[in-house]
């Protein structure tokens, strides 16, 4: 399970980074593209995003996480380049 969480972790970071920059610098330069794209991206970013909080509630008792623990690495999840961190610092291989 706890390397399902490093991936869904690290693939929902990249989701995030994708689906900024197709509003960034997609939306500034081919605005079709843009609402083409919007969709699929955004969709796999939501799927991924309720992934990475489903399962981490669920390794928080393998992981030996406290309240405050869980808490910082549901905040990641909304914070670009969070996930990435969280996946480094906190996640234990058991």
């Amino acid at each position: 399970m706890t390397n399902l969480f490093k991936f869904i972790a690290i693939s929902e970071g990249i989701s995030y980074l994708v689906l900024f920059a197709n509003m960034l610098i997609v939306k500034a330069l081919n605005p079709p593209l843009y609402k083409t794209l919007l969709f699929p991206i955004g969709m796999a970013h939501g799927v991924l995003f309720i992934g990475y909080v489903i399962v981490a509630f669920v390794i928080t008792k393998r992981q030996n996480w406290n309240i405050k623990e869980l808490f910082i690495v549901q905040l990641a999840s909304l914070l670009p380049f969070g996930t990435f961190y969280i996946e480094k610092k906190f996640v234990k291989n058991v």
